[in-house]
This record gives structure tokens, C-alpha cells and sequence, in this order.
């Protein structure tokens, strides 16, 4: 961890696994899209593991030029229970709340397609919390490119840099704050080994969502 880091102007929250548990639907129609295009299933770990970009980075490799038919039984699989089986991660809601009163821009950086994503924030009453979302499809490239960032933060006279904060679980999110010029924290970790970020090792860590405010806390100390 870096010894110092900014007060963060804004904050970009990856969304599954960060702020949610949305796997069960994922899983369910990754599994569903695999089975419908000849391949093996994959485990729960595996889908953890490896569902981490947009369908349009990822898909094209898996299937080839049958990506967009295997894009399509995704989200049709996808959208049958995606809203049933989502669940909020142990203090995240009271964390956004929180950061909210303290006028840190918040918002969702998420490589699930832009309309689902938005539907699961309003879903839960947090549209208020998070006004800056991006989803795949909504910028020009998918994140963990810049566009995606300038996208979530348009209109707010924010500039990527430093003070713009990534909070994720994976290495992904690290690359999206590297692209953006931003502080990367990782919160909520998903790999069994922190070794596994390598070259790509964030700024900070952070147990889960109650252990993000004391961090800030101490950069606002520091200010």
C-alpha cells in the first residue's frame, strides 16, 4: 500500500462481487450459453475467475465468430432471475450513505451490459448514491479502458487522475484505474492470492465495505 493517498474526489465502484453478489445469475447463464454452444460448463470458481470483461472483449475468443448468438442466449438466460437472485454485500449500502454525505461523487464502473446494471442500481433504491454509471456497450470501449471512466464521470468537471478512486475485486480493476490515471483500491478481493495481481498490485487494500471509510477517514486527515 502506498503510504499516502489522495482524498478521493470521486469514487468508480466496480458492482459484482464489490458492492453485490450477483453470481448465482451469472453462473446460471454462463453455463446456459456454454451448454447451448457445444462446451463444458464451467464451476462456480471458474465463472469467478474468468467472467470479468464485457461479453464484446470476451466472447469473440471463447466462441469465435458464433459470438453474437452466444451473446444473445447469455442475456436471454440472463435477464430470467438476475433481479430475484441479487444480494447486497455486507455494508455496502450503509458505506454509500456514508460517502454520499461526505459530497465524494460516486458511481459504478461494470463490464455488465449498461440497461441491466441500471436496472439492479434502481432496483435497489441506490440511483441516488451512484449517478455516474457505465456499463458495457456505453462508451466507446469497454472497461477496463479510459472511455469507460470518462464516460462515468462526464458532465461532473472531474478529470481522471489520481483523485478519481477504482474500487474493485479483481486485477481488471486495477488495469481501469492504471488506463485512468487513477488510485486503485482493492476491496472485497476475489483471488486466493494477492501475489496473483502481480505487476498489476493495487495502491491499497480493503477487507470488505466497512473497511473502506476508516481509509478515506485518514486521507481526509491528511489533507
Amino acid at each position: 500500500m502506498k503510504e499516502r493517498l489522495p482524498f478521493p474526489r470521486a469514487i468508480l465502484f466496480d458492482w459484482d462481487n464489490t458492492l453485490v453478489d450477483s453470481w448465482e445469475g451469472m453462473h446460471r447463464a454462463m453455463n446456459a450459453t456454454l451448454t447451448a454452444m457445444g462446451h463444458e460448463s464451467w464451476t462456480m470458481e471458474e465463472a469467478q475467475r474468468r467472467i470479468n470483461r464485457s461479453l464484446r472483449d470476451s466472447f469473440p475468443t471463447l466462441f469465435g465468430d458464433l459470438w453474437h448468438e452466444a451473446h444473445d442466449i447469455f442475456y436471454e438466460a440472463f435477464k430470467e432471475g438476475h433481479i430475484e437472485t441479487l444480494k447486497v454485500l455486507p455494508g455496502a449500502e450503509e458505506m454509500l450513505k456514508t460517502l454520499g454525505g461526505m459530497q465524494i461523487f460516486m458511481g459504478v464502473a461494470s463490464n455488465k451490459v449498461g440497461s441491466m446494471l441500471r436496472e439492479e442500481i434502481t432496483y435497489l433504491g441506490w440511483d441516488a448514491y451512484l449517478p455516474g454509471v457505465v456499463g458495457a456497450g456505453d462508451a466507446g470501449k469497454d472497461k477496463p479502458a479510459k472511455e469507460a471512466a470518462l464516460f462515468a464521470v462526464q458532465d461532473m468537471n472531474i478529470e481522471l487522475g489520481p483523485e478519481l478512486w477504482v474500487v474493485g475485486d479483481l486485477p481488471v480493476d486495477v488495469q481501469f484505474a492504471r488506463n485512468s490515471g487513477g488510485t486503485a483500491v482493492v476491496m472485497n478481493n476475489s483471488l486466493a492470492d494477492i501475489e496473483e495481481y502481480g505487476s498489476l498490485a493495487p495502491d491499497a487494500f480493503v477487507d470488505s465495505c466497512k473497511d473502506l471509510l476508516p481509509l478515506i477517514t485518514i486521507c481526509a486527515g491528511e489533507r
